[in-house]
This record gives C-alpha cells, sequence and structure tokens, in this order.
C-alpha cells in the first residue's frame, strides 16, 4: 500500500512511496502530527541519483521491522534535497556541526519543532566499520528523548542560533579592494594538482568556477592540466558525451557515474571558454559533445531539461557504461569496424582485467593529443546504439529552474561563439518554458516542473541564475524580450530576497514558510551561491542600464562575505568572480545597425571572438531603446557602428571589425 509520497512529483519521493514507513512529505502536517503524538520528527533526505540513498532505501526502508520501529516511534519526513535546498541546507550544517562530517542519505532528528538535536549520513542495518547500526541509532534516540528532554529542549535556542549565524554576519567598514582577488587567485594556484589537475586530493569534484575565475584572471596552467585531464578521464562519458557528478581517485579515471545537469552546463561553458582562450579544437568538441548529449537525453519535450542521470542501473554502479574487450569486439564486428576492435580497445585504455569491477571505464590513456584511431567516430557510434539497448540508469525526470538557467546560459553562450543555430533555438525554447509555465498564478517564480505541474516557491539561486541566463541570452540574441525579462527577474529577486538591514540576499523569500531559520547561502560549490550569482547578474545588468542601485546591492554582498572569499578561493570562486568583475574596467559595448546597413554580425563575431569577462554586449536597430546602452546610438554615415563604452563614456564610434577589434584591446 502507498504512502503519502504516492501524491508527490518528485522522482526521489515516488522512490520512496511504496515503503512501509509511513513518511510524511515535508510540511505543516507532519510538525502538527509530531507535536500531537509528543513524537520526535526523523527528517531523511537525498535525491533519485544518489547511490546511497538507494542501498538504504533497501536496507532499511523497505523492511517491515525497521519501518515499524520508525512508524511507532517517529514522524517521518523524507525530502528531496533538489526541491527543497532551503531544508537540506539547515540540516546539513546542523549533522556537519554535530559529527563533523557531512553527505546523503542525510539523516537528522528534530523535535517536534524541526529543530535537529542528532544526525548523520548512511547509517547501515547491522553495525560495521566501527559505525552503529540504523536500528541502535534509532533506539539511541528514543531513549534520549525519554530521559534527557530537558537537555535537548534547552539545546534547540543555541542550535536556532548557530543555524542563522550567516544571516546576521554584517557588513564590514573595511574598503573593498580588488587585491583580495589577487591574493585568491595565488592560493587557488597553490591549492592545484598540476599533475592531475583540479584541486586538493580525492574524491575531485569538477571546479568549473574555480577554472572560470582563473581563466578570466589570464591564469590557464592549471586550467589546461584540468580540462584534458578531465576530458580524457573516465569522468567523461567518452561515447556518449556528457561528465559524472566527480571523480573518486585523483586522475578522473573512476567516476561516480551520476550525471547532473548543473555540471555540464557549467562545464560546457569552462571548455567554451578555454577553448576561446587558448584555440584547442579538442575543448570546442569537448564543450559540444556535452550540450548534444544535454540534448539528446536530457531535454523534455516542453524544452525544459532534466534533472539527472542516476549512477546505478539493474542495482550496480556503473554497469550501464563499462566495457569488456570482447563486448567491443563483439559490437563492432557486427557493425562492419572488426578490423577496428583493437585499435579503439587500446585507443579507450579497455583491458581484460579492468579497472571497475572486472569491466573498463572509457577513458583516453594516451592523452589529449593521442592520435584516434581510423573510423573512430564509425565506432564510437556504434557502442552509443549497443550502449542504449541495455538497461538505462534511472532519470530523474523533474525541471529545476536554477539548473535550467545553467543550461540556458550554456547553450546561448556556445550559439554564439560556435555558431550553432540548434543551440540558441534549444536555449530560447528552454527560456520560454520557464517563463511560462514555471510560474504561479501571481506570476512568481515556481522551483520545480513534473508531470505538468510547477511547484514550490522559487528560491534566490532560481532567481539569480535565471538573470545570469536570461543576459546571457539577450546578448546572444540582442532580443529586447530577454533584456527586459532579466530585468523583470532582478526587480523581483531584490524585492522578495534582499536583506535591507545587512545588505547580501536571503536565501528564501519574504513571503516563503518560516523555518527555523532564514539563511544566506555563500558555498559555490559545486554550483554558484545565489548571493554569488546574484552580485554578477546584477554588475552586468548595471554596465547595460547605468542604473546603480543593482550595483549597490551587489555590493552590499562583497561587504559581506569578501573577508572569507579571500580565504577560501575555491569554496567561493564565483564571488571571486563576480568582485572581479567589479574592480575590471568593464568594457560597455553597443551595436548599432540603421535601416538596411549590413555588417552587424561580422562586429558582433569580432566581440564573441576571444573570451572577454569584463565586457557587455547590446545590439539592435538604430533607435533601440533598451537596454539604456543602446539609446541615443546613431550609425556613421548609415553604416553599422560599434561604440566602446566605460561607465558609458564612450570611444569614438568605429564601423570596421579590425578598428572593433583594436578597440577592445585598449
Amino acid at each position: 500500500m502507498a504512502n503519502r509520497l504516492a501524491a508527490e512529483t518528485s522522482p526521489y519521493l515516488l522512490q520512496h512511496a511504496d515503503n512501509p514507513v509511513d513518511w510524511y512529505p515535508w510540511g505543516d502536517e507532519a510538525r502538527e502530527r509530531a507535536l500531537e503524538l509528543d513524537r520526535p520528527i526523523l527528517v531523511s533526505i537525498g535525491y533519485s541519483s544518489c547511490h546511497w540513498c538507494h542501498v538504504m532505501e533497501h536496507e532499511s526502508f523497505e523492511d517491515p521491522e525497521t519501518a515499524r520501529f520508525m512508524n511507532e516511534h517517529f514522524v517521518a519526513v523524507k525530502v528531496d534535497r533538489e526541491e527543497r535546498p532551503d531544508v537540506d541546507s539547515i540540516y546539513m550544517e546542523a549533522v556537519q556541526g554535530m559529527t563533523g562530517h557531512g553527505g546523503w542519505p542525510l539523516t537528522a532528528f528534530c523535535d517536534p519543532q524541526g529543530v535537529p538535536f542528532y544526525g548523520g549520513t548512511y547509517f547501515p542495518p547491522e553495525p560495521r566499520q566501527g559505525m552503529p547500526s540504523f536500528r541502535m541509532v534509532m533506539e539511541a534516540i528514543v531513549q534520549s528523548w525519554a530521559t534527557q528532554r530537558e537537555q535537548i529542549r534547552e539545546s534547540a535556542g543555541r542550535i536556532r542560533a548557530q543555524l542563522a549565524a550567516v544571516a546576521r554576519v554584517e557588513p564590514s567598514a573595511e574598503p573593498l579592494s580588488g587585491e583580495i582577488v589577487a591574493a585568491a587567485v595565488e592560493r587557488l594556484k597553490a591549492l592545484a594538482d598540476m599533475r592531475h589537475g583540479g584541486f586538493g586530493q580525492a574524491p575531485k569534484f569538477p571546479p568549473a568556477s574555480a577554472l572560470e575565475l582563473l581563466l578570466a584572471r589570464g591564469e590557464t596552467e592549471a586550467v589546461e592540466i584540468t580540462l584534458d585531464a578531465m576530458a580524457t578521464g573516465g569522468i567523461n562519458d567518452q561515447i556518449g558525451g556528457g561528465f559524472a557528478r566527480y571523480s573518486v581517485d585523483e586522475v578522473w579515471l573512476v567516476p561516480h557515474f551520476e550525471k547532473m545537469l548543473y555540471d555540464n552546463a557549467l562545464l560546457a561553458r569552462a571548455y567554451l571558454h578555454g577553448y576561446q582562450v587558448l584555440g584547442h579544437e579538442r575543448w570546442r568538441e569537448t564543450c559540444e559533445r556535452t550540450l548534444d548529449w544535454m540534448l539528446t537525453e536530457m531535454r523534455g519535450p516542453e524544452g525544459g531539461f532534466y534533472s539527472a542521470l542516476d549512477a546505478d542501473s539493474e542495482g550496480e554502479e556503473g554497469r550501464f557504461y563499462v566495457w569488456t574487450p570482447d563486448q567491443i569486439r563483439e559490437v563492432l564486428g557486427a557493425s562492419g569496424l572488426a578490423d577496428s576492435a583493437d585499435e579503439v580497445i587500446g585507443h579507450y585504455g579497455v583491458s581484460q582485467r579492468g579497472n571497475f569491477e572486472g569491466s573498463s571505464i572509457l577513458h583516453l590513456p594516451g592523452g589529449p593529443n593521442a592520435e584516434p584511431p581510423p573510423r573512430l567516430d564509425e565506432a564510437r557510434r556504434a557502442l552509443y546504439e549497443a550502449r542504449a539497448k541495455r538497461a538505462w540508469p534511472g532519470l530523474d525526470d523533474k525541471r529545476i529552474l536554477s539548473w535550467n538557467a545553467l543550461a540556458i546560459a550554456a547553450l546561448a553562450d556556445a550559439a554564439a561563439v560556435l555558431g550553432r543555430t540548434d543551440y540558441l533555438d534549444a536555449a530560447r525554447a528552454c527560456a520560454e518554458f520557464v517563463r511560462e509555465r514555471m510560474r504561479d498564478a501571481g506570476g512568481r517564480l515556481l522551483r520545480t516542473f513534473n508531470d505538468g505541474e510547477a511547484k514550490l516557491n522559487a528560491y534566490l539561486e532560481d532567481h539569480a541564475y535565471l538573470v545570469e541566463a536570461l543576459l546571457t541570452l539577450y546578448q546572444s540574441t540582442f532580443e529586447v524580450r530577454w533584456f527586459d525579462a532579466a530585468r523583470e527577474t532582478a526587480d523581483a529577486m531584490i524585492a522578495r530576497f534582499a536583506d535591507p538591514e545587512n545588505g547580501g540576499f536571503f536565501t528564501t523569500s519574504i513571503d516563503h514558510e518560516q523555518l527555523i531559520a532564514r539563511r544566506k547561502d555563500i558555498d559555490d560549490h559545486p554550483i554558484p551561491s545565489g548571493n554569488s550569482a546574484a552580485a554578477l547578474g546584477l554588475l552586468q545588468l548595471a554596465a547595460l542600464t547605468g542604473e546603480q542601485t543593482y550595483e549597490r546591492h551587489a555590493v552590499s554582498v562583497f561587504r559581506l562575505f569578501a573577508r572569507a572569499a579571500g580565504r577560501h578561493p575555491h569554496a567561493v570562486a564565483h564571488l571571486l568572480r563576480a568582485i572581479d568583475f567589479y574592480f575590471a574596467t568593464v568594457k560597455e559595448v553597443a551595436l548599432v545597425a540603421p535601416a538596411g546597413a549590413d555588417g552587424f554580425d561580422q562586429l558582433a563575431t569580432t566581440v564573441r571572438s576571444r573570451f572577454r569577462p569584463h565586457l557587455v554586449l547590446a545590439g539592435g536597430a538604430e533607435g533601440t531603446e533598451r537596454p539604456e546602452l543602446m539609446r541615443d546610438r546613431v550609425g556613421v554615415e548609415g553604416r553599422t557602428t560599434a561604440y566602446v563604452c566605460e561607465g558609458f563614456a564612450c570611444r569614438a564610434p568605429v564601423t570596421e571589425p579590425a578598428a572593433l577589434a583594436d578597440a577592445l584591446e585598449v
């Protein structure tokens, strides 16, 4: 018999709908029930593509005896962390503070008001490797609830205060300085693994924001090593495209096989910008194969993008992706490519012994410059078609607003640089989907969409990523509707999330449900924080409009968190990018086309020919009024004309691509 989760749209919650556990979704009903019964709340948090979440479900939540004990002593609440990042961040910080570590599945034991007093991550069904069993932990919690209620009650206020501490950080009175970025970049370079790429030790997560910061600062050595290591490693799906969530080793060979939309959108742009800086065709190819994978395997019929592909298929992690030599020979032999089999096997590092449970993870042991064997493209297509007949990993098909915004930005950026009209069409379609179908009746943005239904209040990151995405789409199309939408989204973000007292932005809006703490997020790893993205988007908007209100709100973020940025560059790399933009000499470029004039595309191509992280671009017909950078711009002698400005003070207009290129370098 299904439990309450059967009425949800989250694939993760639906995975638990047939558990014998009497699960509640997050909400008032669970808290009211806990108060009525005077029981602690057991909050279990995970996501659909989480391997150990599946393991704990199978071992504990599907077990009738474990479920009986949970139902008798707790009010059990299941949370999809991707739908509810606000809830996840509260309990993750609490558990990390209590135990010194975190991760998913996350288990938090709370009083009926939702204040946590104990927690952990994965608990096994039987004691092992120094870990108590899940049953032992629950029995200890029941005993504590019965005998130590006063201590738990006394700790609640302290825990609430700790969880709200970041939101109470006051702005620094110290002058802001671009030296923060310079010093942080030096620290980041010192952390770089100059042999294997990435930063620090295993496990390694793709560091997209850190790589973008280094590229923006003209630092390429660590970027080149890392982009090549990831592209040639097993973390990159050599057959179908797309990157796995992280590597369990230091050499990027053995991934945790789940694929997340956000990683791939961010990495596609990192490879695109690396290609613009260093010109490596292999990075252009990686960018395109990543975006092509998104369009092929992750795009919904309405134009939105799904969230993730699971690591597991047929109950085994990685089974879908790995190969033996005999499997490759069989596929290529059946495809008329038998003569290529040995070369393909060697090219992809496939061996009899294998490097993952007896099979091989395809990678490029010859490195980024290895000569591919003849007919490799044909072999790759044959392997992809054969693999597609295997049992597929589970698909989390909910659409998350912020992650779709990252996809819009990546597609629009790549379309403008590479001339891929299919990418631009996909970016437009996704933006239209978000704008039209991920809203409530009052026009407010919503977080998630599935089964034809959008729901849950959108968060700061949803708004901030969307501002950046819509500005990127505008600068790729010069369609004023996207600029207008970006400005509308930014104004709503300021009205609903800005902290008028201390500055910066809260994670949740003023009309969000009241949680035990209202927080401000700042961590940029693995994805940019809402505050970092808001700051950069608002600075770009200020450069296009001249509206200083946007800049003031961005600077208020810096005054709260700049000192932390200098100390922890890897954790707040996107914030450092925003600070870097603020202190840079930003070029504001306006392209104006009189009626009947040609040459507009050539001027736009000149601007896009290089990675220009400190530039905003506007364009349109003569007489265009929005954004403000376009006002009163006229063509010189009836020709398409470029204005290169700084702080809305412009140099003499130019009409030739070569002259524009020179003006951009001054």
